[in-house]
């Protein structure tokens, strides 16, 4: 299997419609018969955003507790185990708990593209 294909919307400030692009994106693909997961999305709270994760697959996070609080993170295994030919990724530029696999979730996509995801 080859490298994966990477897609990155940028936009210049927070709440401009990045996740919604993303998730529109997604939604058409399933459509035309592509195998898509969510691997992880913030909606940070904007309903609109929120709705638009309805219908699609959404994989659990891991869980990761540090300094006596929970966070959850992207299951990277989770996604490697699913193996499907889309997975969303939110929050490109995300620092990781410490103690995670990854100290940046760009560094878990890298190893999705490397898995040909």
């Amino acid at each position: 299997m080859g490298r994966g294909k990477l897609r990155i919307y940028l936009g210049a400030a927070p709440g401009v419609g990045k996740t919604y692009a993303m998730l529109s994106e997604a939604h058409r693909r399933v459509e035309r018969g592509t195998d898509v997961v969510v691997g992880f999305v913030e909606h940070h709270g904007r309903p609109r955003t929120e709705v638009m994760l309805h219908g699609l697959e959404l994989l659990p996070r891991r869980e990761r507790e540090y300094r006596g609080t929970a966070f959850t993170e992207m299951d990277v295994d989770a996604v490697l185990e699913r193996a499907p030919a889309v997975v969303l990724v939110d929050e490109l530029a995300h620092t990781n708990v410490p103690g995670s696999r990854n100290a940046k979730r760009w560094q878990d996509v890298e190893e999705l593209l490397k898995a040909g995801i």
